[in-house]
Formats: structure tokens, C-alpha cells, sequence
């Protein structure tokens, strides 16, 4: 089919059939993504997707905004055989006019393939991360935190403070979107406090090839550390956590436990290099989709 009779729609669902086709794009990019977290862009995004004549999904992108500063541009897929056909550039700038027209300055995690091309759209790079694999599926030795810091698992009523103390280190609100991963991965779920308040957190969500540890947010090293070691503790099979590259300490408590890198990413902002996150707090992302 010729690429303009590709039609570009933006979704306010996706019925079964369209599931699966996003699911088989997911699959062939050997990506990690779930319905769950299409569910997200559905509910506090757009996807927008092109379809060929039948009907079937063949190219997506998604767009979620974070307040009234920044959105966030991901799910870049492309069919196989629709490749090297410009399908992602026309995705990618629709999903740049709009956030554009809401006064919403685009941001992206591009791996160094799509970095180029990314630059070429006007994006420039901020910072680093990298994704690291835990090579081996069996939970790792429980330890103890520093006496001053204590682990817990995540209560409803955590969840007003946690979402006040998330959004002073990411840059913007986004509660509604961290309630999108509850559940997910429950023991993952956890709070950290010191002197009486909150320190940091954990949470994460299943995937497709692996469990996500996401996001990590903390004070310190040591926080960040301690709410590792009690998750890791608790949880068995393949995970992913996608860590800053400055986080040196806590990438070696991770190769300790045998994490691996497998992929760097560069967060990346239209015509811009500032970050809007709090760089000592922020440990782990959630994920190139999700920021």
C-alpha cells in the first residue's frame, strides 16, 4: 500500500483487533509494553496510529502531558514492512504540532538510532540513562537498610505525600499516571522514610518480556539503595529498571546483584537542553514511554 493512503487517526480507544495489532508491534520491537499501559495514553493522552485500507495498525506514536510546561513523545512503532517510508516522521511531527498547539514543550528518550533523527526535528539532548536486565531470575539476599532509614510497602494513605513528593522532584503532577501502575507489581510498591517523612519510593508494573522497576525516586544513594534491596528481595524472574547514568553507586549495588546494561537512552527536549526534573532525586525513570 502506498504510504499516503495510510489514513492517520488518533484513538480514542482501540478495540481487540486493534490491541493486538499494537501488541504485535510491541513484539516485533522486542519492546516490553502492555495493554495496561496503552490504557494510559488512552485515558491522560492521544495515540495516534495509521491504518491501512483493512483497517489494521501498521505505525504509532503516543503523546501524555505533564502539567502546562511539558509532554511527553513516545511508542514510535513501525511495522516491518511500512518501514524507511517516513511513517515515523509524519507521526512524530502531528504528535510535536499538537503538543506545540497546547503549549507544551515536547521531551523523548531516544536510543542512539533515533537519536540522530531526533536532532535533525530540532530536539537536543539533556541527559543519560541507561536500561540494565537482571541476567539471572532468582530473588536476590534480603539486606538491611541504614538504621536512620526505614522500608515499607506503600499505603492509600502514603499516596497524597508520595504524589506531592513526586512531583517536586519530576517537574510537574503526574498522579494520575503513577495510579496507572498500582497494582502492578506489588511488591515493587514501596516507601522509604527518614525523620519521620517520606525519603523516596518504588514503584513498577508486569511487562511483556520482564517485570519494570519504575520509577525510583529518592533523597540519596542510600535510599535508593535500601528500597532496591528490599524489592529485590521479594521479587523473582527478569527485571528492568532504566537508571541515570550519574547514579553510580547505585548501578554498582546493581551489577553486585547481576544487573546489566543493554541499552542507553538520551532524554531529550525540543529545542532545548534544560531537564525539569530534579537531577539528585531522580534515580530511575519510568520508562522511555512514559518519562
Amino acid at each position: 500500500m502506498a504510504t499516503s493512503e495510510l489514513q492517520l487517526t488518533i484513538k480514542p480507544s482501540l478495540s481487540p483487533r486493534e490491541l493486538d495489532d499494537v501488541a504485535a508491534l510491541v513484539r516485533e520491537a522486542r519492546w516490553n509494553q502492555l495493554a495496561a499501559d496503552w490504557s494510559i495514553f488512552l485515558a491522560l493522552g492521544r495515540v495516534y496510529a495509521l491504518q491501512s485500507g483493512e483497517g489494521r495498525i501498521v505505525a504509532t506514536t503516543a503523546t501524555l502531558p505533564y502539567g502546562t510546561r511539558f509532554g511527553w513523545i513516545s511508542m514510535v512503532l513501525v511495522a516491518g514492512e511500512y518501514r524507511r517510508r517516513g511513517l515515523a516522521t509524519r507521526l512524530m511531527r502531528r504528535a510535536m504540532e499538537d503538543l506545540d498547539a497546547m503549549g507544551l514543550i515536547a521531551i523523548l528518550d531516544a536510543t542512539p538510532d533515533g537519536r540522530a533523527v531526533y536532532r535533525n526535528l530540532g530536539f537536543q539532548d539533556s541527559w543519560g540513562f541507561q536500561r540494565f536486565i537482571r541476567r539471572t531470575p532468582q530473588r536476590a539476599r534480603t539486606t538491611s537498610p541504614p538504621p536512620d532509614i526505614r522500608v515499607r510497602p506503600l499505603t492509600d494513605a502514603d499516596w497524597p505525600t508520595l504524589c506531592r513528593y513526586d512531583a517536586e522532584a519530576f517537574g510537574a503532577e503526574r498522579g494520575a499516571m503513577l495510579s496507572g501502575l498500582r497494582g502492578r507489581l506489588p511488591a515493587a510498591e514501596l516507601v522509604a522514610e527518614r525523620a519521620g517523612g517520606i525519603a523516596g519510593f518504588l514503584l513498577g508494573r508486569d511487562g511483556m518480556r520482564a517485570g519494570h522497576l519504575c520509577p525510583l525516586i529518592a533523597d540519596d544513594d542510600a535510599v535508593a539503595c535500601a528500597l532496591l534491596a528490599h524489592a529485590l528481595g521479594a521479587l523473582d524472574g527478569p527485571l528492568f529498571i532504566d537508571l541515570a547514568d550519574d547514579k553510580t553507586v547505585v548501578r554498582d549495588f546493581l551489577e553486585a546483584r547481576d544487573f546489566a546494561a543493554v541499552r542507553p537512552f538520551t532524554r531529550m527536549l525540543y529545542e532545548s537542553s534544560t531537564r525539569f526534573d530534579d537531577a539528585a532525586r531522580t534515580c530511575a525513570v519510568i520508562g522511555p514511554e512514559f518519562g
